[in-house]
């Protein structure tokens, strides 16, 4: 045991807590030293979310967002514009987006981007089953709503190569986003304004 814990319960409680990421040995202490402080029905409350979360989320099986149910509750809206897609990285993205009040179509999460820098193929991603959804779905417009980054870029081109064959409207969002600046990050203003000034995709 670690001399500066008085406890091995402690340290490893400590030791879970510093693999989240941005948790250091510090504030992975404090956190499990505030839990100790409260009751044990709050801890076990605390204790009981988390895994109850982690054994029963599950994936939307049309956009892939996270969800409580197969169909998640945006695509199963029916005030929802079905015939818009935004595809976006990750489910923060979607949350961000949610977040400006300004898109009202569905989405469809890629679950990252191309990135050959970390093994990541258009075969790790969910452009697959985009493409599928555009052909069997009455979508009328596909929104890359992507990180303006190399590898956003990438894959926007990627996809635009693979929903060639469809006849829809492509396009991408305003780069009031500044390069290099990660989707989640941006403050919603700018987003929004970036969702409903997004433009015509070009090669």
């Amino acid at each position: 045991m670690d001399t500066n814990y008085p406890s091995v319960l402690l340290e490893k409680a400590v030791n879970e807590f510093s693999k989240l990421p941005g948790i250091g040995r510090k504030t992975a202490l404090r956190l499990v030293l505030n839990l100790l402080r409260r009751t044990e029905d709050e801890v076990d409350g605390f204790a009981n979310a988390i895994s109850t979360m982690r054994h029963e989320v599950k994936h939307c099986s049309m956009c892939h967002n996270i969800s409580d149910t197969d169909v998640c509750p945006i695509c199963s809206d029916p005030r929802r514009d079905k015939t818009t897609i935004c595809v976006v990285e990750n489910i923060q993205d979607v949350m961000a987006i949610e977040n400006t009040q300004q898109y009202h179509g569905l989405y469809h999460v890629l679950g990252g981007i191309i990135s050959p820098m970390d093994g990541i193929g258009p075969g790790d991603l969910e452009i697959a089953s985009l493409a599928e959804r555009v052909g069997k779905e009455n979508v009328k417009e596909v929104i890359l709503a992507l990180s303006p980054t190399m590898e956003g870029d990438t894959t926007n081109f990627y996809i635009s190569r693979k929903l060639a064959p469809y006849n829809i409207s492509l396009s991408v969002i305003a780069r009031g986003i500044a390069v290099g600046d990660e989707l989640e990050y941006a403050d919603e203003v700018t987003l929004g304004r970036s969702i409903l000034n997004r433009t015509p995709f070009a090669n």
